[in-house]
């Protein structure tokens, strides 16, 4: 399976989609360049496609596996990790004063993006990585970071997250873990966390794991959780792995894709760690961590899409069916549907990383707001779109997408977690509705305006468009007011349809503005994405409006295929 880092598609919404210009301008991210950004994004795409996408295969064929109690990585992985370590890519954006580059989230982000198209199971690891170093950055002690951040920036130590147990889910307040104070100021953590990403590694010296526990006393619920740093191996004198903490991987989970990613199931048993932030406020600095990823897990999804996309058109060029199958009208309705939204989607998650970086550099409360608005849309919109383009690449190979020897099969199976993990996109959808209108709909009607006002102003070179676009717009403001107007039961039923009609909106405003600064391609992409995918949005509010009634008179007997009643 050969990759193309989209490097030029990144670099052209970075220059003509979204305000990334504007970072330059600001003393944080002066640094941040056209010049500086293109020579990122040119290095992080042959890294891409020259050293991690030949890895892919074996890391599905050959999975991560536990011998005696060690883990094994996949074959190439070991140096396909030390080449992401070593060219500072985990540390895109971490803090200079820790060994870090300090550019924005948005350059990290395309650079994760390609990545994960390249070979998600690896990818995987620094992303974990960098939301953990997130967390430090903003929560844990001097010594913490002084100790713990220089490594995981280098890529010498590798970072978890661990929050859910077999008990404890999406609901985080029924986990019970338990943290015991120490007389030396540490604390002695005990329990077992399951679903933990790369939660022991042979491509890292030391695996630092955030752990999520309970302190004695503390309040039920997410109020009394606590957040804990616990090594593998316990830092000596040096700040060097020294003996093994009380901690062991149990076992690693079978899964339907993303083999070379060490799933683990982790017992604590009395394992040293030390708190990061205060006492029961554990969930706000582990969101800290996961707001970041979330982001990430979003660009994982358009990733994995561009790169099944890609393989995809290979095939449909190559394959003979009185002529290339590419001239087929169905075929290209799904490869131009496809390339339509991955436009859409990158635009977004990047759009999204831009407001996160602006409102760090500016304090805009604006800015914040619009980056908290847009990252639900960011991981769900992109997370759907990569299960759905990695299903018609199947699709579009036929017989030989259901075989494994073409690949394709690899990114549908990869590519299914990424609308579950770090929030199922269920919950990013109830959080857009929930939380992120909780404002009374001002971010969101921020975001409208700006849809409207561009619409208005490319009446002039494509009227067609910008009237429908302006159409929808419009639709998705009234949707949206009626919605401030529900009640939360009514709000959460038409949640992901919601979701779903906005990302849908949002797309056709990137790409209206793709048709006004790129040529006739951009253009052309323009008007599939208007006549193919914008106008689901009315169904999608039609849902979205729908309440909740028809879904509560349905008995859970019936729901189970039971009619007897």
């Amino acid at each position: 399976m050969s990759f193309k880092a989209p490097v030029e598609q990144i670099d052209f919404i970075l220059t003509h989609i979204v305000p990334f210009a504007e970072l330059a301008r600001t003393d944080r991210f002066a640094d941040a360049t056209p010049e500086t950004a293109r020579a990122i994004l040119a290095e992080a795409g042959k890294l891409a496609q020259n050293v991690l996408a030949p890895l892919n295969r074996a890391g599905d064929t050959h999975p991560a596996r536990l011998e005696n109690g060690v883990l094994r990585s996949s074959p190439g992985f070991i140096e396909g990790f030390r080449a992401i370590a070593e060219g500072g890519w985990v540390g895109v954006s971490a803090d200079p004063d820790h060994g870090g580059m300090g550019l924005p989230q948005a350059l990290n982000m395309a650079v994760s993006e390609m990545m994960s198209g390249a070979c998600l199971a690896l990818q995987l690891n620094p992303l974990l990585t960098q939301g953990q170093i997130e967390a430090l950055e903003h929560h844990a002690s001097d010594a913490l970071k002084a100790l713990y951040l220089p490594k995981l920036i280098s890529g010498e130590w590798s970072g978890t997250m661990n929050l859910t147990e077999p008990g404890a889910g999406s609901d985080v307040g029924a986990l019970v873990t338990r943290a015991e104070p120490a007389d030396d100021g540490s604390y002695r953590l005990t329990g077992q966390k399951i679903y933990i990403t790369w939660g022991d590694s042979d491509v890292t010296s030391n695996v630092c794991h955030l752990v999520l526990a309970r302190l004695p006393g503390a309040p039920r619920g997410t109020r009394g959780i606590s957040l804990f740093m616990v090594p593998k191996f316990l830092p000596d004198d040096q700040g060097n792995p020294g003996i093994a903490n009380d901690l062991k991987v149990v076992s690693l989970e079978e899964k339907l894709g993303i083999h070379g990613s060490p799933t683990c199931v982790m017992s604590y048993d009395g394992a040293v760690g030390w708190l990061v932030g205060e006492e029961n406020k554990g969930m706000a600095a582990m969101f800290t961590m996961m707001n970041v990823a979330r982001l990430g897990v979003g660009m994982q999804g358009v990733g994995v899409a561009e790169a099944a996309l890609q393989a995809a058109v290979r095939y449909a060029v190559d394959r003979d069916q009185m002529g290339p199958i590419i001239g087929h009208p169905d075929v290209r309705r799904m490869l131009g549907t496809a390339r339509a939204e991955v436009f859409a989607a990158r635009a977004i998650g990047l759009a999204c990383a831009t407001a996160i970086d602006l409102s760090r550099a500016t304090d805009d409360p604006d800015q914040a707001a619009r980056a908290a608005f847009l990252t639900p849309i960011a991981k769900a919109y992109g997370t759907d779109l990569g299960i759905r383009v990695a299903d018609m690449g199947v699709q579009v190979h036929g017989g030989m997408g259901y075989v494994e020897e073409t690949g394709a099969a690899q990114y549908l199976r990869d590519v299914r977690i990424t609308s579950i993990y770090e929030g199922t996109n269920g919950i990013q959808a109830m959080d857009l509705v929930g939380r992120k209108l909780s404002d009374g709909g001002e971010a969101a009607m921020r975001l409208l305006d700006e849809v409207l006002d561009g619409a208005k102003a490319a009446q002039g070179a494509h009227p067609e468009l910008a009237h429908q676009l302006w159409q929808a717009a419009e639709t998705l403001r009234e949707a949206t007011q009626t919605l401030l107007d529900r009640d939360m039961a009514d709000r959460f039923a038409g949640a992901v349809p919601y979701l779903t009609a906005f990302a849908r909106v949002l797309g056709g405003h990137y790409h209206l503005r793709a048709a006004l600064a790129g040529g006739a391609s951009h253009q052309a992409l323009a008007r599939v994405f208007m006549a193919r995918v914008l106008p689901h949005h009315a169904g999608d509010l039609a849902e979205a409006l729908a309440g909740a009634n028809d879904l509560t008179g349905i008995d859970d007997a019936a729901l189970a295929g039971d009619f007897a009643a």
